[in-house]
C-alpha cells in the first residue's frame, strides 16, 4: 500500500471521521481483517485557521497548507489530501508548491456525481463554499447545475458548522434545520445534495434520505482509499 499524507485539524472532528473513513474501507478492500492505511497526518490549529475573511488572511492560510504539504511530502507521503472544504479555495496554490498529486476533494464529488448523471444539485457547506467560485465551478465543469444559494440558508448552515458542529456537537435543532432545507430544495428542483463539510455527515443520515445524498467526506475519503490501494 501506498503512504498517503492527511492535512487535517480544520477541524479535529472532520480529521477523526476521515481517518475512520479510510481505515474502514481499507480493511475492507485489502483482504485482511487487521490492514490499516499507512497514513502521514499533519493536524494543524485551527486557531490559525479560522475566521478567513480578508486576502492577506488566505495569504495566511495557504501558506501555512503550503507548508504542511511539504512537510508531508519530505517525510514520504505519495499523495496529500486536504481534509477540509472550504481550505480548497487555496488547492491551487499548495498543489502548485510541491511534486507529488493533491486529490481534490470537489473533483472527487463531481466525477461520481457525473458518473451518476446528476444535473442538478443543492449545495451545502460554509459559506465560502456555497457562495464562491471556487468550489462551484468544479462540480459544474462535470455537467451539474447548482441551485443557487439562499443566503438565509448559508447563514444558519455556517453559524451551525462552526459554533456546533465543529465543537463535536450536534442538535435536534441543527438536524430539523438542515433536513427543513433538503425538503425545500427537492421541491426547488434539486435531484441530489451536496454536504460539502466534512462535519455535515453528523447531522444527516446519508444512505436513508429524501434525495441522494453526496457526502464529500466519504467520496474523497474513497478516493485516498483508492489512491492507497493503486487503484486511482
Amino acid at each position: 500500500m501506498r503512504k498517503l499524507g492527511l492535512i487535517g485539524g480544520m477541524s479535529w472532528v472532520s480529521t477523526r471521521t476521515y481517518y475512520e473513513h479510510i481505515n474502514r474501507i481499507i480493511q475492507q478492500r485489502a483482504g485482511f481483517p487487521m490492514a490499516s492505511a499507512p497514513l502521514l497526518i499533519e493536524s494543524l490549529d485551527f486557531t490559525e485557521l479560522s475566521g478567513l475573511t480578508s486576502p492577506e488572511d488566505w495569504d495566511r492560510a495557504a501558506e501555512v497548507l503550503i507548508a504542511s504539504a511539504r512537510r508531508l511530502e519530505q517525510a514520504g507521503a505519495g499523495a496529500v489530501i486536504i481534509g477540509a472544504n472550504s481550505m480548497h479555495k487555496v488547492y491551487d496554490r499548495v498543489a502548485d508548491a510541491v511534486s507529488i498529486p493533491i486529490l481534490h476533494i470537489a473533483e472527487c464529488v463531481g466525477e461520481r456525481m457525473g458518473a451518476d448523471g446528476v444535473k442538478i444539485a443543492s449545495l451545502m457547506g460554509t459559506r465560502n463554499v456555497m457562495t464562491e467560485s471556487f468550489y462551484r465551478q468544479r462540480l459544474v465543469a462535470h455537467g451539474i447545475d447548482l441551485l443557487p444559494p439562499d443566503m438565509r440558508n448559508v447563514e444558519a448552515l455556517d453559524r451551525i458548522i462552526y459554533e456546533e458542529l465543529m465543537h463535536g456537537k450536534v442538535t435536534r435543532s441543527a438536524e430539523r434545520t438542515l433536513k427543513t432545507i433538503i425538503t425545500v430544495k427537492a421541491q426547488e428542483g434539486a435531484r441530489a445534495i451536496v454536504l460539502a463539510c466534512t462535519e455535515l455527515e453528523m447531522l444527516v443520515d446519508v444512505d436513508a434520505n429524501v434525495l441522494p445524498i453526496y457526502d464529500c467526506t466519504r467520496i474523497h475519503s474513497e478516493k485516498a482509499a483508492d489512491w492507497i490501494l493503486g487503484e486511482d
